[in-house]
């Protein structure tokens, strides 16, 4: 059994993969061919905003997005204190402070009445995580960098085509962020990730930056960096984006599933009102976390945790960042156990792992 089935995917979008493949190694523009302004206009007109800029990973998107909002040394920067690094390294690589904010328990996304009382005159961003496919409370995250002037980096790397009472993921605050690390609900062949906003000289500092700080070769601006797509991650991905939406049903199904089956005896995934959920991991929470994980692994089936340990806990942050307490975070991070995951999980395979889990909690 897989945690991941990135295979199948692969196989049943083979013959335009290799379509798309083939233009780029003809046409030879492996850097900035035309599949990028291609994407771009897909990605944006699938978001619902006016500009998609990819980059090279989602990790780099919110770098750039620092960048280009002007933060650097002596601001503060609030973020998930249970996620991945992402969203947290790069606010240290801009020379800012990371301040840790603890989660609502049920959707694993930034408390609201936490991110207020953390908000000093330092902070001068907001990067709410859109945990494991589903989005936080935008209304009120919006709402308190309204009220206090500060802009919001939605960091959407597990949430590309998710939604939030009719709004798309990445298209709710000022910039949004995704991957297409191969493991996401839209995934490439390597390293990739896209922006997103409606803000013109914004999208246009951003794409400036993406390439060395310039808007043509011969005249730079900013300081930039290169963080651009190649051309082949663009073909691939122009390939698999008409199958998302097929592919996203079937991961609400799945994910539904194990909902109904798993409810009666642990606490699975909670929805809030509003959300479609992408389960880019169906992630359970359990209080002998680790018990049921090793028994999952004597039968044969993979399971995974992220993440065992809160950014707060991470030794890189001991001096470059600050925080309050966070029961929450740490909770989570004692209790998340993620099942497999994938469009194409089969029943039969999915009543396995039911069985299973439910053996181990007996």
């Amino acid at each position: 059994m897989l945690f991941i089935d990135l295979k199948t995917g692969r196989e049943r979008a083979k013959a335009e993969l290799e379509a798309r493949m083939s233009a780029v190694l003809e046409h030879g523009v492996f850097i900035m061919g035309p599949e990028i302004a291609e994407l771009e206009a897909e990605l944006a007109a699938y978001v619902g905003v006016k500009h998609a800029i990819t980059v090279s990973s989602g990790t780099h998107g919110l770098e750039l997005s620092l960048r280009a909002l002007g933060i650097g040394p002596g601001d503060e920067v609030l973020t998930s204190a249970f996620s991945w690094i992402s969203a947290a390294e790069v606010v240290a690589l801009v020379g800012a402070t990371p301040v840790f904010v603890d989660i609502e328990p049920r959707s694993f996304g930034l408390d609201a009445a936490q991110t207020a009382a953390s908000i000093t005159p330092r902070t001068k961003a907001i990067i709410p995580v859109s945990l494991f496919g589903q989005m936080p409370d935008f209304s009120a995250l919006n709402a308190l960098g309204a009220q206090y002037s500060v802009p919001l980096i939605e960091d959407a790397a597990q949430s590309f085509g998710a939604s939030q009472h009719g709004r798309k993921s990445c298209g709710v605050t000022l910039i949004g962020c995704t991957s297409f690390f191969p493991t996401k609900p839209l995934g490439c062949f390597g390293d990739g990730g896209a922006l997103f906003t409606d803000d013109d000289a914004l999208a246009a500092q951003l794409r400036a930056i993406r390439s060395h700080g310039s808007h043509d070769r011969k005249h730079h601006t900013v300081l930039g960096t290169n963080a651009r797509l190649d051309t082949l991650q663009a073909a691939v991905l122009l390939a698999k984006l008409p199958r998302l939406d097929e592919e996203l049903a079937a991961r609400a199904r799945i994910g539904a599933r194990y909902n109904a089956l798993l409810r009666d005896c642990c606490q699975v995934p909670d929805v809030a009102p509003g959300n479609a959920h992408v389960y880019a991991q169906y992630t359970l929470r359990l209080e002998n976390r680790d018990a049921v994980a090793a028994h999952l692994r004597e039968q044969g089936i993979p399971s995974a945790v992220y993440y065992a340990k809160c950014l707060h806990e991470q030794p890189v942050f001991a001096q470059c960042a600050r925080w309050h307490h966070l029961p929450e975070s740490e909770r989570a991070a004692r209790e998340v156990l993620s099942l497999p995951m994938h469009p194409y999980l089969s029943e039969a395979d999915q009543d396995r792992v039911v069985a299973a889990v439910k053996s181990a909690l007996k």
